[in-house]
């Protein structure tokens, strides 16, 4: 079960993370009005196919990938990962995508919209999960690079 993978993610690099199994988080809005919080505090998980590897952006829940900006970053076009896909490359299941627990070695992308916030929820390996994350945290949880792909509205 792809929540037990990572809550041992968790155990195994010894953080302290209370991974919670809700209601109905399967989307940016539904999860926030399941945790209380706004849907910019749901951190979202996506998986895209570059030319040749795979790579994980986490973003505010309440932002859209800038076509323009990400294609700068990563020099290709965004194309996101068939749900088979991020199941075959995560281990999780499209709605518990996060960067924790993960089946294949990824790089991983934090979008800085992440930084107007200081907890984050991203999901827990599964569209039911979610776990706490203190945004000055991320990034020592799980090495990353921050980003800027993101739509400014």
């Amino acid at each position: 079960m792809s929540v037990e993978a990572v809550k041992r993610f968790f155990e195994e690099n010894n953080i302290d993370a209370d991974v919670k199994v809700l209601g109905d988080t399967s989307t940016v809005e539904k999860a926030a009005n399941e945790i209380g919080v706004t849907p910019g505090e749901i951190a979202k998980s996506m998986l895209f196919k570059l030319k040749d590897r795979y790579v994980m952006v986490i973003s505010a829940g309440d932002k859209k990938i800038d076509n323009r900006k990400f294609k700068d970053t990563f020099h290709c076009k965004a194309k996101m990962a068939t749900p088979e896909e991020v199941l075959e490359i995560t281990g999780h299941p499209v709605g518990g995508v996060c960067p924790y627990g993960l089946k294949t070695d990824i790089d991983i992308y934090y979008d800085i919209s992440l930084k107007n916030y200081e907890l984050v929820y991203p999901a827990a390996g599964d569209v039911n999960a979610a776990v706490a994350v203190n945004v000055d945290d991320m990034d020592k949880i799980v090495k990353g690079e921050w980003v800027d792909v993101c739509q400014k509205n």
